[in-house]
């Protein structure tokens, strides 16, 4: 089979790209063909399929400002470059995965029109909100754009900019939801909050299917599961949506050491907030990750924003780490509470601090939790799963 795979970014930035790339190799494990359409970027990994690319775009003032504010709509470039591809490679399947702004879904109304499968994987909430993360102005959850999109203009949510809300708006309303169902075949959410929200925001059930996200198990092996040292952790981004400030809080009120695995716009001030038993560890390759949280007594995911199926969550429990997780998104769906970890309500820190100390209290059995979790999560599992919807 030949499946096109299309990304915004080629490289290992975020999680969507990640799991394009996790898609991509275990595709290619499996013997199929596969292509690759994204933006030009300087950090892409190589590929033969760059010629491809459509340029990089940027929102910054100087030339190719215009194709920057006309990417979103679908531009000649971009109808261009992607429509020679498939003259050159013919795919089977056309598989979606992060495209807006960069790309833009005029992708799939072309592989569409040519009668080519069109599979996409959602990986935040563009489909429902305008900012992608149902977050007004990047503080509180907030789900009016479901219903009516010129809540962005009325709410200045994208970057608190009238120029980028009225940008957002206008690519909302051209990418609405008749227009989306029409061209793709079937959209995969990664958790079942995901389908809830699509089917809330008025998409087709029957175009829904969960399919929670996979990994690579076999670098989460470990020799022994069961080696623990006194402290837990944090892996992420240092940001006011994935609940860092709160955790500090928390932490502070209490004798255990939490490791910080990650950096962001937060990282200064909650240095300066934080007591003495929390360590910022900074930016971590995974060799150095896999050390950190594998040896940690349970991993921390304090979000305050609808994470949709965290790979970190499920990478934590693949080395046998259980979970502390907020109640939010779809972060208790991969949480069994007590078995592999336990969840605290969203933003409260005393709710926190005292499942912090009921996570130190709780005897774990981290062969187990790692045993399940590697089946559960395993690429062959998906495999199954996703050829289905191929084919």
């Amino acid at each position: 089979m030949r499946i096109l795979l299309s990304n915004k970014f080629y490289y290992r930035r975020g999680g969507d790209c990640v799991c394009t790339l996790n898609l991509e190799q275990l595709l290619k494990d499996h013997v199929h063909e596969t292509a690759v359409f994204a933006m030009q970027y300087h950090e892409n990994l190589a590929t033969p399929w760059d010629r491809y690319f459509p340029s990089e775009i940027r929102f910054s003032p100087g030339i190719g400002m215009f194709e920057a504010f006309m990417r979103p709509f679908g531009t000649s470039e971009v109808k261009r470059k992607f429509t020679k591809l498939l003259d050159d490679f013919r795919p089977d399947v056309v598989h979606l995965n992060n495209i807006h702004t960069q790309l833009s879904p005029v992708i799939a109304e072309i592989a569409h029109k040519r009668g080519i499968k069109v599979i996409w994987t959602l990986h935040d909430y563009k489909l429902l909100c305008p900012r992608y993360d149902c977050l007004r102005n990047g503080e509180s959850v907030c789900e009016d754009c479901f219903t009516d999109k010129h809540k962005v203009l009325e709410y200045n949510c994208m970057k608190n900019s009238k120029v980028a809300s009225v940008i957002a708006y206008k690519e909302a309303e051209k990418w609405h939801r008749a227009r989306l169902e029409a061209c793709t075949d079937k959209f995969i959410c990664p958790s079942q909050f995901m389908a809830d929200k699509m089917a809330q925001g008025g998409f087709a059930p029957d175009k829904l299917v969960t399919l929670c996200n996979f990994i690579d198990t076999a670098k989460c092996l470990r020799k022994d599961y069961s080696e623990r040292e006194d402290y837990y952790c944090f892996i992420g981004r240092i940001s006011h949506e994935k609940g860092v400030r709160t955790l500090v809080e928390a932490a502070n009120r209490l004798p255990y050491k939490l490791k910080i695995i990650g950096g962001g716009p937060l990282e200064d001030e909650m240095k300066a907030l934080a007591h003495g038993n929390i360590e910022f560890v900074g930016f971590k390759q995974w060799d150095e990750i896999k050390e950190i949280a594998g040896k940690a007594r349970f991993s921390v995911i304090p979000s305050e924003w609808y994470e949709n199926n965290p790979v970190s969550v499920i990478e934590a429990l693949c080395l046998g780490t259980p979970v502390l997780g907020a109640r939010i998104g779809g972060i208790p769906e991969l949480i069994e509470e007590n078995v592999n970890g336990m969840t605290f309500v969203s933003g409260d820190a005393d709710d926190l601090k005292n499942k912090i100390q009921k996570m130190f209290d709780t005897g774990f059995d981290y062969e187990k939790i790692a045993e399940t979790s590697q089946h559960k999560y395993d690429a062959e599992s998906y495999y199954k799963r996703i050829m289905e919807l191929y084919k």
